[in-house]
């Protein structure tokens, strides 16, 4: 998956290979998870590395922790990167291949960011200015330390669930009596980009800021999406309120 994925995104600048310790047929699921990703899968096979025996490389990538041990110091790799994916067959879920395929697309885009700078500057710059045009004045530092408290945390994960809160609501899912101490988070999250309000008559709504990069945004999704058991009672307590904040106009 992983070569078929590099060929696509730079097949242009790179001649791509795929091999393996313990080659086996390739597994019918991983072709067709390239092929709803709308990529080529014409002549892929199952190489044993040893077909590559003496050829230098430019890059040499290992895709999980056993290659890595296997291949620590790859023979005529100029340089040599160790990934960690789990293994797809291994994987719980309903689309296990569509999953570690995403997940190897995002690692592979971040490679050729990284990489490219002397092959593709004005390709990266573009990139590079896109992301910030899309918020100005984001910091990941700041993003991660919104994430170090508990009430931070939770109406990230309920506004992900929900859509839109206000404080009224966040105070009801999460049993707190205190509107000032939820309003001081609140601002914490606002100061750091990672949510945004709209007023609509007496009450002021809080939604996930839809203009954070993509990685932020599976950050907080990812959290919520695995870790449902952390918010279920605060679930339940909305589900329960009374006299709800009116929804009008929720797309405006």
């Amino acid at each position: 998956m992983a070569e078929a994925l590099l060929r696509h995104k730079a097949g242009d600048k790179y001649d791509v290979y795929s091999a393996g310790t313990q080659p086996d047929t390739v597994d019918p699921r991983a072709i067709d998870a390239l092929g709803k990703f709308g990529l080529d899968t014409n002549n892929l096979v199952s190489k044993n590395m040893n077909v590559f025996k003496g050829q230098v490389f430019d890059y040499v990538i290992t895709l999980c922790d056993k290659a890595n041990n296997e291949c620590r110091s790859y023979p005529n790799a100029v340089k040599q990167l160790a990934w960690d994916f789990p293994d797809p067959k291994e994987r719980s879920g309903s689309n296990p291949f569509s999953t570690t395929l995403n997940e190897l697309n995002n690692r592979l885009s971040m490679f050729l960011l990284v990489e490219e700078k002397n092959i593709s500057s004005g390709a990266t710059e573009t990139l590079v200015n896109t992301q910030n045009d899309q918020l100005n004045g984001f910091e990941p530092l700041s993003f991660y330390k919104s994430l170090t408290d508990n009430i931070r945390l939770k109406t990230l994960m309920l506004t992900h669930y929900h859509g839109e809160l206000c404080v009224c609501e966040l105070m009801e899912a999460m049993d707190e009596d205190s509107q000032p101490k939820v309003s001081r988070n609140l601002a914490v999250l606002k100061k750091a980009k990672v949510i945004t309000d709209r007023k609509h008559g007496q009450w002021v709504f809080y939604r996930i800021n839809p203009e954070l990069p993509l990685w932020a945004k599976s950050v907080i999704a990812q959290t919520t999406e695995n870790n449902i058991p952390m918010i279920s009672n605060e679930l339940q307590r909305l589900a329960n309120m009374q006299n709800r904040p009116d929804r009008a106009s929720f797309c405006k």
